[in-house]
């Protein structure tokens, strides 16, 4: 006579192992040995061992008696005449681990959330930091303006679905090596809601909803940026069966401006003078979010300084201030030169102890482009 091997040494886990331990490792065991998976002649018999342990170790109380007793006091195995495995928790594990569903009933289906819509929207940059109301044109499912989402032709009724005779659900008997079990499935004729029209809407053919394009107005905060979700509740698909609709996210894009350049909620503008001006200072006017204005640059400024504007910036987008405006300067040396400039640049020359004679001109404004970066 065989000795019975131990549950614990079966399942390969510890005595001290948790529930989820050895539901983790009864699964691991079951998708292997599985005689469907596993062709070894042995397979059926380790399967049965593998599912024995599991059916008593995975009850507390069982458990607790078998730690105490041994196999004397555990379950000898097998399936009971006359028990639906579907009601049996361990079947209905060996289910989900292999198909990835239960075996037990699930409750009648109801009414379906519909389809969530993607739209793509694309701004100006003006827009996207000052906000905007755009118009979108979406394509949708809603609920059929002739039968109300119901399915059925006005003035017919709404009957017990012959498929399932009203239950929602269709119930399949099956056997393996263990016995006959159960498999409860959606009825695919009513979608689990039990009743069908019995005579079908002619502009829906049925299912309750029809494809209609819709103006949407998309209310665009002050502050977004390309890659921005802006998610719109209850603008998406109608649900099936007069279920609720699903929602509608808009995907925002900024077209690029050609004087700002965005980071974060800082706005970057690049800006040029002459050496001159960048070694007298001047007052220029520089473009901002919102129209031009006056900016100081002090005498000998450096090229690539930068000046900053505060609170000239993107406004944030949750609300409370906005960022900063920075503007680069660059000192342009310039390329051609009159007689007159480059008289005027020799006597500067000069004045600064450098050469005045043309041969050496090149020298002098290769001199300059350095001091000037």
């Amino acid at each position: 006579m065989s000795t019975k091997a131990d549950y614990y040494e079966t399942l390969g886990v510890g005595r001290n192992a948790s529930e989820a331990e050895i539901k983790q490792a009864f699964r691991k065991l079951a998708r292997q040995y599985h005689p469907d998976v596993n062709k070894d002649p042995n397979a059926e018999a380790r399967f049965k061992e593998i599912n024995e342990a599991y059916e008593t170790l995975r009850d507390p109380q069982k458990r607790r008696a078998y730690d105490l007793f041994g196999h004397s006091n555990g379950r000898s195995g097998g399936i009971p005449r006359g028990v639906d495995p579907a009601d049996m928790g361990g079947i209905g594990d060996i289910f989900e681990a292999f198909f990835g569903v239960g075996a037990r009933p699930s409750a009648r289906s109801g009414p379906e959330t519909g389809a969530d819509l993607r739209m793509d929207l694309p701004l100006d940059f003006a827009e996207a930091v000052f906000g905007a109301e755009k118009d979108i044109e979406v394509s949708r499912l809603e609920s059929c303006p002739d039968c109300s989402g119901s399915g059925a032709e006005p003035g017919s009724k709404i009957g017990t679905c012959p498929a399932c005779k009203g239950q929602g659900q269709v119930r399949r008997m099956q056997s393996n090596f263990f016995g006959q079990f159960t498999t409860v499935t959606t009825c695919s004729r009513c979608g689990g809601e039990g009743r069908v029209p019995t005579v079908r809407c002619g502009t829906c053919t049925g299912s309750g909803r029809t494809k209609q394009d819709r103006t949407i107005t998309v209310k665009v905060p002050a502050g977004v940026d390309t890659g921005l979700r802006i998610r719109l509740g209850g603008q998406g698909e109608a649900g099936p069966r007069s279920g609720p609709r699903g929602d509608l996210y808009v995907f925002v894009t900024v077209r690029p401006d050609e004087r700002f350049e965005r980071e974060d909620d800082d706005i970057h503008v690049d800006y040029r003078v002459n050496f001159a001006q960048a070694a007298l200072g001047d007052t220029v006017v520089i473009p901002t979010l919102e129209g031009n204005e006056s900016l100081d640059i002090p005498a000998g400024t450096q090229s690539g300084s930068v000046f900053t504007l505060r609170r000239r910036g993107v406004p944030h987008l949750n609300g409370g201030g906005r960022g900063d405006q920075h503007v680069h300067v660059h000192v342009e040396v310039p390329k051609r030169l009159s007689t007159h400039q480059k008289e005027l640049l020799n006597e500067l020359a000069k004045s600064f102890g450098g050469a005045t004679n043309p041969q050496d001109d090149k020298g002098f404004f290769d001199k300059m482009k350095d001091a000037l970066g």
